[in-house]
């Protein structure tokens, strides 16, 4: 440890940190705008300088690394002068739409601004013009509200390895878009949505389904169910001034029925459903010697990111659909026969963590007779605009349970909302479906936690079945051309397409937020421990809809409902 100064007291820092990051830990506020925490730092926006004796420059806080005695200033004249130049200059040409910007009351370059003490437009510019990129069935972009921070660059490129978006023009003509400025859908993107998660603006947001389900909720002729992802009802009390991590599945339920929902169903039956499918096929495989090691394929993002970069490795993708597009079949030719529904009158919404569902709803491939498994999708934030919108205060509803036939699930489904829970759910079925016994500790630590790539050799009976997870697709490209080079010989691969996996999905609430993932991953794994039915195997409602309607895992109907195929992506037009 050393010693620094900063405004006038003595601090310890550590030798090599940056002078942003010692600030930081003392409690004292710096504003940024382009820098990532655990991401390298650039110094591109300024907003963080800081006044260090015996430097006649500001100097980046972000990017300068401390030393002893070092005497700093983070709120002289001059400092807050420059950040205050900084912001107007940010104004000079940014659009005056404030009230009608999905990010109003949410927007960093909004909250600077206060902070600054901006209360006038001084420096007057002309607007830049740019057309709205309505193209993508995920995201919107409006390069209009950009302000060059090129967090979303790094995000794309250096996160999730795709790098569908980058700096393009030079000096003021400098925007950031796709490869020759083209619509989204004929980019390389996989809708992940990480870019929104970090833009500080309303540059990037996703295409919103709330109109569309209020006026299907309005409709009398239409009987409107949804259904709920695991890590939603771990995180939309964030929003409301509930405590991190806190489970309010009964209240979000209730909730969605005052809105106008007719049923309420629970996306983690589902995964339950899907761990059957999948792990019969992950034995069939392993017994059969079939194509091996088996990616799961619950994660959209991750789907089209293997269509494009790794199509020799598509035979390897299990063929399960997605809990979210499973439980759309199922509504849509189950529960519409059961009740004596229309499935044209039926209309199906699922509440995800992730923008690429709205991209996986859409694909051909998910529907069955010209009729879609899912008609609409809704983020977290958007779940949170609709439950503001009619006024509804999570912290005095009475709770609610889901809707029957899809209400009940096992822990095992709900963890799939966390990096490792697929496999954990997986491994535990697989197990059963093996010995006919259940793993003695079905927790299975090696592929918990927060680490980009986990790595688990789990014996099940006589053999030892390796397995693999990855978070966020760089991680996943490593454990790509691991395989491909034959360094590694997996069975069974989890990849999950945002860091974190869903619990830190494209769709959660804005921001990078750390610890609000590690309480909803911890949330999830309390769920997990405390309740009675820990397997998805012994879920008695799916034990009931193998016995009434399917039959068994991997039969010739489930095989029609529950499972699909995907291909190599000759051109990449969505």
């Amino acid at each position: 440890m050393i010693t620094i100064e900063v405004n006038d007291k003595k601090l310890e820092a550590k030798q090599g940190e940056t002078v942003l990051s010692a600030l930081k830990r003392a409690g004292i506020s710096v504003p940024t705008l382009c820098y990532l925490d655990g991401m390298t730092p650039t110094g591109a926006c300024r907003m963080c300088v800081v006044e260090i004796d015996g430097f006649a420059d500001l100097i980046p806080s972000c990017a300068f690394p401390v030393s002893d005695g070092m005497k700093i200033q983070t709120d002289s004249p001059r400092v807050l002068n420059a950040r205050k130049t900084i912001v107007e200059l940010l104004l000079a040409n940014h659009p005056d739409d404030c009230l009608y910007c999905p990010r109003n009351m949410n927007c960093e370059l909004q909250n600077l601004s206060e902070i600054a003490g901006v209360t006038d437009r001084k420096f007057l510019a002309k607007k830049s013009e740019h057309s709205l990129d309505f193209s993508s069935p995920s995201i919107i972009r409006d390069p209009e509200k950009c302000i060059l921070c090129g967090r979303c660059v790094r995000v794309c490129e250096e996160v999730q390895g795709v790098s569908a978006i980058d700096f393009i023009g030079r000096g003021s003509r400098a925007i950031v878009a796709t490869a020759f400025n083209e619509g989204i859908n004929v980019s390389n993107c996989i809708f992940c949505g990480q870019c929104i998660n970090v833009c500080p603006t309303g540059a990037l947001t996703e295409k919103s389904d709330i109109k569309n389900v209020l006026n299907a909720i309005n409709d009398p002729k239409k009987t409107v169910v949804c259904q709920i992802a695991p890590s939603v009802s771990v995180t939309v009390g964030e929003e409301f001034g509930i405590k991190l991590g806190e489970d309010v599945a009964g209240v979000m339920t209730s909730a969605l029925k005052q809105i106008g929902f007719d049923r309420v169903f629970e996306t983690s039956f589902s995964a339950d459903l899907t761990i059957m499918e999948e792990a019969a096929e992950l034995v069939s495989r392993i017994v059969n010697k079939g194509t091996l090691p088996m990616f799961t394929s619950c994660s959209p993002g991750w789907v089209k990111f293997i269509e494009q970069y790794y199509p020799q490795l598509l035979g390897n993708v299990s063929s399960c659909k997605s809990p979210q597009q499973m439980l759309g079949s199922l509504i849509k030719n189950y529960f519409t026969k059961s009740e004596g529904i229309d499935p044209k009158d039926i209309y199906s919404v699922s509440i995800m963590p992730c923008t690429a569902k709205k991209f996986e709803a859409g694909r051909g491939e998910m529907g069955l007779d010209g009729v879609d498994d899912i008609d609409a999708v809704l983020t977290t934030r958007e779940l949170v605009k609709l439950i503001k919108m009619k006024g509804l205060d999570l912290k005095s509803i009475n709770p609610m349970l889901p809707d029957d036939p899809f209400g009940d699930r096992s822990s095992a489904g709900k963890i799939f909302g966390v990096t490792g829970g697929v496999m954990e759910a997986a491994i535990r079925t697989a197990y059963n479906m093996i010995t006919g016994e259940d793993l003695k500790n079905l927790v299975i630590k090696e592929v918990r936690g927060l680490e980009g790539i986990k790595e688990a050799t789990v014996k099940i009976g006589d053999l030892e079945v390796n397995v693999a997870v990855a978070h966020g697709l760089g991680n996943a490209r490593k454990v790509m051309e691991s395989i491909i080079s034959g360094e590694k010989n997996y069975h069974f691969v989890e990849i999950m397409t945002c860091p974190n996996g869903c619990i830190g999905g494209g769709g959660q609430p804005i921001g990078l937020d750390l610890d609000a993932v590690r309480a909803r991953m911890q949330a999830l794994y309390r769920i997990d421990e405390k309740e009675a039915i820990r397997t998805s195997h012994d879920n008695p409602s799916i034990k009931r809809i193998y016995d009434e309607f399917l039959g068994k895992p991997n039969s010739e109907i489930s095989h029609k409902l529950l499972h699909t195929h995907y291909h190599k992506r000759e051109d990449i037009l969505v």
